[in-house]
């Protein structure tokens, strides 16, 4: 059975659609050649944009992808202390949980979301942005379950992809994602929690997720919470969401996903996936 890489981007404007795929598969060769040491492997990727749904016209000043400086691409070495800080936010976390289903501090958030986090909040506000959005994903999911799949998602897109995800475990439960990458997710954040909890009875694993590895730097600003293994129980059959530090190379933006997809640790889940 062939395999199937599909990326799915994250939050703000975008450039056009072929330039963004472009990138995340030059991003994805580039670590591949350098972590593990293989060129030109065969990789099978379909990007799914949706910036287009958000904003009237491409991003004119895009960051575009680029190589790494020498030197630049490093393995994160963690300590116990970020162990320890795992903890402390798993905590607070569990208070603000409580706090939104006993007080309903739910219109505050939204309004953080609205300034800080837009594409989010439409997300979360307009069902037809919504619908659309899970559609262009659910359908490329759909459209190759014949095959090996892995998701790399960043962003908003890990929200989007374990949307997805969630609903075709409903609809399809017999389908199988061999992966799922979630890269500087927002997933643990208290609000987005709280959301996963109106739509599904538990805020765990994908039932058709056969693994799941979460990638942060502990630097990016929108994976506030890096671990997420203490806010997602497992599925029916045990799978579990794993926890891997890094270090996003991209000069001082550490949400990049150019940065995240060429980690070694990234790198060496999709080389053993392809």
């Amino acid at each position: 059975m062939s395999h199937m890489l599909i990326g799915i981007h994250g939050l703000a404007n975008k450039p056009a659609a072929e330039v963004l795929a472009k990138g995340w598969e030059d991003a994805i060769r580039e670590g591949l050649k350098k972590n593990e040491g293989i060129d030109n492997a065969p990789i099978n990727f379909v990007s799914v944009y949706w910036a287009d749904v958000m904003y009237d016209e491409i991003d004119p000043e895009p960051d575009l992808y680029k190589e790494a400086a020498e030197g630049a691409i490093k393995t994160y070495e963690e300590s116990w202390l970020d162990a320890v800080k795992a903890g402390v936010f798993d905590f607070a976390g569990d208070i603000m949980d409580s706090m939104k289903k006993h007080f309903g501090v739910d219109a505050a958030a939204d309004a953080v979301l609205k300034r800080k986090l837009g594409d989010l909040s439409k997300y979360y506000k307009d069902k037809g942005i919504r619908d659309t959005l899970r559609g262009r994903l659910r359908n490329a999911i759909l459209n190759h379950k014949d095959k090996r799949i892995m998701i790399l998602s960043h962003s908003m897109g890990t929200i989007i992809a374990y949307d997805v995800l969630r609903s075709i475990g409903k609809e399809h439960p017999r389908l199988t994602v061999d992966h799922l990458i979630t890269l500087g997710s927002p997933l643990g954040l208290p609000h987005v929690k709280y959301k996963i909890a109106q739509e599904n009875a538990l805020v765990r694993t994908p039932s058709v997720v056969n693994k799941w590895s979460n990638f942060a730097d502990k630097r990016d600003p929108v994976a506030m919470d890096a671990h997420l293994a203490g806010d997602f129980e497992a599925n029916g059959r045990g799978v579990l969401v794993e926890d891997d530090l890094v270090a996003n190379d991209w000069g001082g933006i550490h949400h990049k996903s150019y940065g995240y997809l060429r980690t070694p640790e990234v790198s060496k889940v999709i080389r053993s996936f392809i």
